[in-house]
């Protein structure tokens, strides 16, 4: 990860344009730099992940152009030698855009640009400026208008804006910014046109998809790293990348001391692919102590994201403590497309396909948000096969009457994609899914919940949550959630639209808790 920062202002404002970036400097410690041009402040931390020397730090100029990236460019060979006679200064991935975005204007070059990214581009001559966000919004971006002219800002979080900046929102996925208009150029989630692949025929290309979408996440001058939950898709993704190296893979799995779930589910996945595997053990004590950290990292209140964001947070702070890794691997975004274990109860195809479209394009204030804000915390790279524009395309036009459960198995098409190749234990591959917080282990839920309810009485509780109109707290966990969020982030709850909850329209899912486990078809799952 990198973070960026673009802001107005005068000189003289230095020093908070300085306490600006250092609130992102987690992103990256690698370098930092600050620059003033033309009454705009341009700052960048980086992660040093492809060409590790000092070429690669950013921002970069040509000419009158300062050029700002976070994010990696998967196709960045093939830019480079389609622009081979430029002037190179590094071998940075991120640096193609520049002659990609002086050849061709922003409408035209995005479309040639594969990867993770958010960018922005600052003529100092012009004073204009454009930006893009990838499809699926894997690298943040927020914007906000200038405190003293109304001028835009961006920045890859919202903290970095909160001196400079009013109206502050999330910049969104598969739009770019030029002359003042949000342009969409990708959109994940529209209508799609079904493929007439059967069965056999879509099981095919998923298998290829993803395989590529994980190959092409291999390239890295920095080590890289894996997530291992037990589940089938970070068990995928960790097995497709154990057969392209020619050494073990380092896995990490975690649990809660006393239930954790997957734990046992991840060391089989490890002896089977043959990852060096470390598991990562947690207490309550720890959950509880983490989550005004955890909280102050993801701007978000939501209940699902803050819950299952305690594990991926804890165990990427033992990678940054204990490893020299500095990118990681992880398998969200399946869900989405494929389905949860609410979307068995979908009424018709046409509501699960409404339904994958609602969750791919909000995946960015929700899982997504959640795989960066936690990984980036400590100064780590998140990559996300699943997320693969060619891959959650083709996914997304498979006509949904096939991708709905009616094998008694959700997911079925993923799973028989992977059933050649001895990718994965047929336990595992077959295995009902669990959520990550539940895998964990149950007792982190009901150690946040526990603690919460002993926070409020029920009148305390019953008077607190007038004070929030906007997404009313509805128990004392949200309640929590939501103080502590509004003691980081005053005033600024409208980041995150709504609570990540199952369709409440549908049968056996108007429930008051977002927990698969409230499900009546949740059965094995997680045992």
């Amino acid at each position: 990860m990198c973070g960026l920062v673009l802001l107005s202002g005068s000189k003289e404002e230095k020093q908070r344009a300085k306490a600006s970036l250092d609130r992102i400097n987690h992103r990256g410690p690698d370098s930092q730099k600050l620059i003033h041009t033309a009454d705009y402040w341009l700052g960048f931390t980086r992660l040093a992940i492809m060409d590790l020397s000092s070429s690669g730090d950013q921002p970069f100029k040509y000419e009158n152009k300062y050029f700002l990236c976070n994010g990696e460019i998967y196709n960045h060979k093939k830019i480079k030698q389609k622009y081979s006679e430029f002037n190179y200064q590094s071998s940075s991935d991120c640096e193609v855009l520049i002659p990609l975005l002086l050849d061709k204007d922003i409408s035209k070059a995005i479309g040639e640009v594969d990867g993770e990214f958010a960018f922005v581009v600052f003529d100092e001559k012009s004073k204009k400026i454009i930006a893009a966000r990838d499809p699926m919004g894997i690298r943040p971006l927020f914007y906000g208008k200038s405190k003293k002219n109304g001028e835009i800002c961006f920045a890859s979080e919202a903290k970095s804006l909160m001196e400079f900046s009013t109206d502050i929102k999330p910049f969104p996925p598969g739009y770019y910014y030029k002359d003042g208009e949000f342009i969409c150029y990708k959109d994940l989630a529209r209508e799609y046109s079904y493929v007439t692949d059967e069965l056999d025929e879509a099981c095919k290309k998923i298998n290829t998809l993803l395989v590529e979408g994980v190959k092409k996440r291999l390239d890295s001058d920095a080590p890289v790293g894996y997530l291992l939950s037990g589940g089938l898709d970070s068990s995928l993704v960790c097995s497709i990348a154990q057969k392209f190296s020619d050494k073990p893979i380092k896995t990490f799995a975690i649990g809660m001391s006393e239930d954790a779930i997957d734990l046992k589910y991840a060391k089989e996945v490890a002896e089977h692919i043959g990852s060096d595997h470390t598991e990562v053990i947690i207490t309550k004590a720890d959950v509880l102590a983490s989550l005004s950290k955890v909280i102050l990292s993801l701007e978000s209140w939501d209940i699902t994201t803050v819950r299952a964001s305690v594990g991926m947070y804890l165990v990427c702070e033992y990678i940054k403590k204990h490893t020299e890794i500095k990118v990681l691997m992880t398998g969200e975004v399946s869900d989405e497309i494929f389905g949860y274990k609410y979307t068995d109860f979908a009424p018709s195809a046409a509501e699960f396909q409404k339904e994958a479209q609602k969750r791919v394009e909000e995946l960015y204030i929700y899982d997504v948000l959640r795989a960066d804000r936690c990984i980036s915390a400590h100064s780590l790279e998140a990559r996300v096969p699943f997320s693969d524009t060619d891959f959650v395309e083709y996914v997304m036009s498979i006509d949904p009457k096939i991708k709905m459960n009616s094998y008694g198995q959700g997911k079925y098409l993923l799973r028989k994609a992977f059933e050649e190749g001895d990718y994965l234990p047929k336990s595992i591959l077959y295995r009902e899914k669990a959520a990550f917080s539940d895998a964990v282990g149950h007792s982190l839920v009901e150690c946040i919940k526990e603690y919460a309810q002993k926070l409020y009485s029920d009148l305390e509780y019953e008077k607190a949550i007038q004070k929030y109109k906007f997404k009313t707290p509805f128990t004392k966990e949200s309640l929590m959630f939501r103080q502590i969020f509004e003691g980081h982030y005053p005033s600024m709850s409208k980041l995150i639209k709504d609570y990540w909850m199952p369709n409440k329209n549908w049968e056996n899912c108007d429930v008051e808790d977002p927990s698969a486990r409230v499900l009546p078809n949740y059965g094995e799952s997680g045992a």
